[in-house]
């Protein structure tokens, strides 16, 4: 197993910030795993939102670019999503999700290909 946990969702006004945070209990992990961010919103499909592979490349779905970043913190063994300028339509439940081989920004829409995922957290953007 791959233990992720998610942190750091919330509810924000359209505008507002939040920053995620999945916590990878395993050091292998954290440095040998593509690692990504999905969102699943209510009665839709869950859909990738960006990731980074472990060449510290990033790729990013074309709704959240310029106003999301995927980062990590070595020291923390952490992943995170700084979401600025969140509107409703990203309001979903978010996952934090690992992939044991590398992957490129084809893998944003094969959730199949990701083998390890996080309990969630909600994200809600009131208009």
């Amino acid at each position: 197993q791959v233990p992720l946990v998610e942190s750091g969702g919330g509810s924000v006004q359209a505008g507002g910030s939040l920053r995620l945070s999945c916590a990878v209990v395993s050091e292998y992990t954290y440095h040998r795993y593509c690692m990504g961010w999905f969102r699943q919103a209510p009665g839709k499909e869950r859909e990738g939102v960006a990731l980074l592979n472990t060449d510290g490349s990033t790729s990013y779905a074309d709704s959240v670019k310029d106003r999301f970043t995927i980062s990590k913190d070595n020291a923390k063994n952490t992943l995170y999503l700084q979401m600025n300028s969140l509107q409703p339509e990203d309001t979903a439940m978010y996952y934090c999700a690992a992939r044991g081989a590398y992957c490129d920004a084809s893998l944003l829409h094969l959730t199949s290909m990701w083998g390890y995922w996080g309990q969630g957290t909600q994200v809600t953007v009131s208009s």
